[in-house]
């Protein structure tokens, strides 16, 4: 049995979650009400059979003990197991591939710190005088520069790696740490001629740079380090190191969309600013802050705001700098509402005067800045009033496009208080009826939107035939380049167990398997090492997407036939409730209508899984490619 096997098969999970949640007996289940998302009749279920929770309500997810321990303390995996396995008096080994692993970062932290001191000095020499008096140019006293180290990296192609080699690094570590490039003469500086930002991790370890062309038609305009095993655009914030004390103290980050924004709100005393590195808002920048703050504002410029991309819910802030997105995808209106309403954060929105940017409006109007964060709005508020706004009320059709465009963002939300408000708002001005609007809202809406309810379980008492086919699957992604683009649209959701979730969430995060094997925490080596040792049959590329097809169709049903017992049980429990034979009796007289919303909202998606387990079972009629384990 692993380490992770033993700290959960020591745990029994009513008793964690028992310490935050009040449960109630529902059968052979627990229920109540759950501490992820505002909730008046309990949607949070514990099953101690399979030592796992689940909320059908507006969270839709679930996990095991561990997971549990993560989303409600806002750790990672290997802090989570860390919290448990004191408790449970589990003592974790100490593995030799962590010091190494840890060795190997130290030294991408120094070769980056190295170069920043350079191009730091490079800033006050002659050939930094144009970087120096872009700098003055925006109004960077000196002492903010050099709070941010901003520095200047020099026109030369070999520049930046002769100083470093002569520090004593190594040409791999370069490449490694983004500061070179392998082209096909040879290796050369990926940054030149440019003012440098230095890009520091939650910690305070310097990880990567920024950097602004100063050429007019240089391309791209900002560059940022590429994907390495410390730099990832996705789940980095600029200034988040010095922006985490101001953020918890006011409780409240804002975040901008560029460097110079951050720099001139914290040199103007408005320390809680950060920003995101050049891409849309991701769902992992979110986390990060929600952990320090429970309300995050997003300072949109009145373009971005307005287009019509955003309009119809696509990115929140606008791609920038011309640099291609390589990780993380954005978050649209729809899953940024859908965040707000599974966690405890505030998230809202300000949109900044015509023409303006924080660097701007920050400089010419300290007070005003001020006042625009207070005033932030609430998201839905905000994307109601921008929906109104882009259509023409007076004319039928456009009233019937604001309603399409508006009703998704309500299909993500939980709470019936707010949804019920909003609809009445939207109902005014839509000129439509508040019973249709919540007609259409509660219709069902095919595959992507049910797999929101998707439970998640886990074992603890060794690996079960479905727990290995969750292995099979991942050591099929390990083994099988040719599976990479199948695999980034696994969600992690489908698998049970938080290791093996952990597992793919690493492999889609990391792009090569030299790189994966570097990013595995210590704690999930054993997982890892037996996906390696894996005795996988000789596939061809095709036979290999084949079995990768069926481990994912016997995983979805999975989760299909759990969501139905999970269903079954929770008509238990409300028939219990109500007593007699309500449930029946309505069956009975055709009158399933006059029982409560809630029973009705129940038995009808029963009836849709039902109904989708039972295609699936007509559909599955083609054998499945040998792979070693039974279905």
């Amino acid at each position: 049995m692993s380490e992770i096997e033993e700290v959960k098969a020591r745990l029994d999970i009513a008793d964690v979650v028992g310490q935050h949640v009040q449960l109630q007996k529902a059968g052979r289940t627990l229920k109540g009400l759950c501490p992820f998302h505002p909730e008046k009749t309990p949607s949070f279920i514990v099953s101690p059979d399979r030592q796992t929770w689940h909320c059908f309500g507006a969270c839709g997810t679930g996990g095991d003990v561990i997971s549990f321990v993560m989303k409600h303390d806002g750790l990672d995996f290997g802090d989570a197991l860390r919290v448990l396995a004191e408790r449970t008096g589990v003592k974790l080994k100490e593995r030799r591939v962590s010091e190494e692993q840890d060795r190997a970062r130290k030294r991408l932290h120094d070769a980056n710190e190295a170069a920043a001191e350079y191009f730091t000095r490079q800033l006050t020499t002659d050939a930094g005088k144009a970087a120096q008096a872009y700098i003055e140019r925006r109004g960077i006293d000196e002492a903010t520069s050099r709070g941010f180290h901003l520095g200047y990296s020099l026109t030369g192609w070999n520049d930046t790696i002769d100083h470093l080699r002569g520090c004593g690094f190594t040409d791999r570590e370069m490449v490694s740490a983004g500061i070179a490039l392998q082209g096909e003469n040879g290796l050369h500086d990926r940054f030149r001629n440019r003012v440098m930002f230095p890009v520091w991790d939650a910690k305070g370890r310097m990880i990567g740079f920024g950097a602004r062309a100063l050429e007019a038609d240089a391309v791209p305009k900002y560059l940022n380090t590429a994907q390495t095993l410390l730099f990832d655009k996705g789940g980095t914030l600029y200034a988040l190191n010095k922006a985490g004390d101001a953020i918890k103290r006011e409780g409240r980050a804002v975040i901008v969309e560029g460097y110079m924004d951050v720099i001139a709100a914290h040199q103007f005393g408005f320390e809680n600013v950060v920003a995101q590195m050049g891409t849309a808002l991701t769902e992992r920048q979110v986390r990060l802050l929600q952990r320090l703050a429970p309300q995050i504002v997003l300072a949109l410029d009145s373009d971005a705001a307005g287009t019509n991309a955003a309009v119809r819910g696509h990115d929140v802030v606008r791609q920038a700098g011309g640099e291609e997105s390589e990780e993380a995808p954005a978050l649209s209106w729809r899953g940024l509402v859908g965040h707000q309403e599974t966690t405890s954060v505030d998230l809202r929105v300000v949109v900044l005067p015509e023409g303006k940017d924080p660097d701007d409006f920050i400089r010419s109007d300290p007070g005003g800045w001020r006042a625009l964060i207070d005033d932030a709005r609430p998201v839905l508020e905000f994307r109601l009033e921008v929906a109104a706004a882009g259509h023409d009320l007076t004319d039928p059709r456009g009233r019937s496009q604001l309603v399409q465009d508006y009703l998704p963002l309500l299909s993500a939300v939980g709470d019936p208080v707010i949804r019920a408000h909003y609809l009445q708002r939207l109902s005014r001005i839509a000129q439509v009826s508040e019973e249709e609007l919540t007609s259409i809202v509660s219709r069902p809406r095919g595959r992507p939107d049910a797999q929101m309810r998707r439970p998640i379980q886990s074992t603890t008492r060794g690996a079960s035939i479905l727990d290995q086919r969750e292995a099979f699957l991942l050591a099929l992604l390990v083994k099988y380049p040719s599976l990479r683009e199948e695999g980034l649209s696994i969600s992690g959701d489908l698998l049970w167990d938080s290791e093996a979730r952990q597992l793919l969430q690493f492999w889609q995060e990391s792009e090569s398997l030299e790189v994966l094997k570097t990013n595995v925490p210590a704690e999930l080596m054993d997982y890892f090492e037996r996906l390696i040792l894996w005795r996988i049959p000789p596939f061809t590329e095709a036979d290999a997407a084949k079995a990768l097809l069926d481990c994912l169709t016997l995983l979805e049903k999975r989760v299909l036939a759990a969501d139905s017992h999970a269903t079954a049980a929770q008509i238990a429990g409300l028939q219990e409730e109500l007593g007699g034979d309500t449930i029946t009796t309505a069956f009975a007289e055709g009158s399933v209508g006059d029982v409560s919303p809630e029973l009705q909202e129940t038995l009808q998606h029963g009836e849709e899984i039902g109904n989708e387990l039972h295609k699936r079972e007509r559909k599955d009629g083609r054998k499945p490619v040998q792979s070693g384990i039974d279905g």
